[in-house]
């Protein structure tokens, strides 16, 4: 049983990029307050009311915040905020960069950086055993096919900083991994397990600045293999 609607307030919208501006002012709900995550939204002819745009503007904004991920829209109950950052503006800024591939292991590393000191405030048992076992099998691993191995490593490390907000960026975070890791062109699975199990240890002593600098000279290794042969498009 949901609770009486909430009243709020819009700024009018011009006639450019109308869908656009609509889609501006409903995300303003949220930034202002008016509107929490998980709060549903005016009723479709109170939005075309106070903005005072057609109903297809109105729906071609609702369409693209839903697949964004900022709203669900459910049959016959109305359109809610939802309670999480999703996947998808993550994605689309990496689409859009995706043939920059150092603005891409760029944000890797400003991702992974911030994911292992929050993830050696948080780590579990659990997860650091899962870790070891990544690493093992990185070392037991034949004709240097260890790509899923490594790229679980760094899921894991991802999930264990347990941040919801964090949460929506890990998906982008394994397509950048992926990219990264279709460039490398020779497999060192020696030094790549020497470099898990230093940032491992880091982990494992709950000790944030060691995780960031072996996390560091880990990923400082990752860019300048793959940058090495990096050739811009022209």
């Amino acid at each position: 049983m949901t609770g009486p609607m909430k009243k709020v307030s819009f700024k009018s919208v011009n006639r450019n990029t109308l869908a656009k501006q609509v889609v501006d002012r409903i995300i303003e709900l949220l930034i202002s307050g008016q509107l929490k995550p998980g709060d549903k939204l005016p009723t479709e002819m109170e939005l075309l009311d106070v903005l005072h745009v057609s109903r297809p503007v109105l729906r071609e904004a609702l369409s693209a915040l839903e697949i964004l991920g900022v709203i669900t829209r459910k049959t016959r109950d109305g359109t809610y905020f939802n309670n999480k950052v999703g996947t998808q503006p993550f994605s689309v800024m990496l689409a859009l960069a995706v043939d920059n591939l150092p603005a891409i292991v760029e944000a890797r590393m400003t991702l992974e950086l911030g994911l292992v000191t929050m993830a050696a405030e948080k780590i579990t048992d659990e997860q650091l055993q899962q870790l070891k076992k990544t690493i093992e099998n990185i070392e037991n691993s034949k004709d240097h096919n260890y790509g899923e191995f490594d790229k679980e490593f760094h899921r894991i490390i991802a999930t264990s900083a347990d941040n919801q907000i964090v949460e929506g960026m890990i998906h982008s975070l394994l397509l950048t991994h992926e990219k990264t890791d279709n460039e490398i062109t020779f497999r060192e699975p020696k030094l790549t397990a020497q470099h898990h199990t230093a940032i491992y240890n880091a982990l494992c002593n709950h000790d944030p600045i060691d995780a960031f600098q072996q996390m560091y000279k880990h990923l400082k290794y990752v860019r300048d293999k793959v940058l090495k042969s990096y050739n811009p498009p022209q």
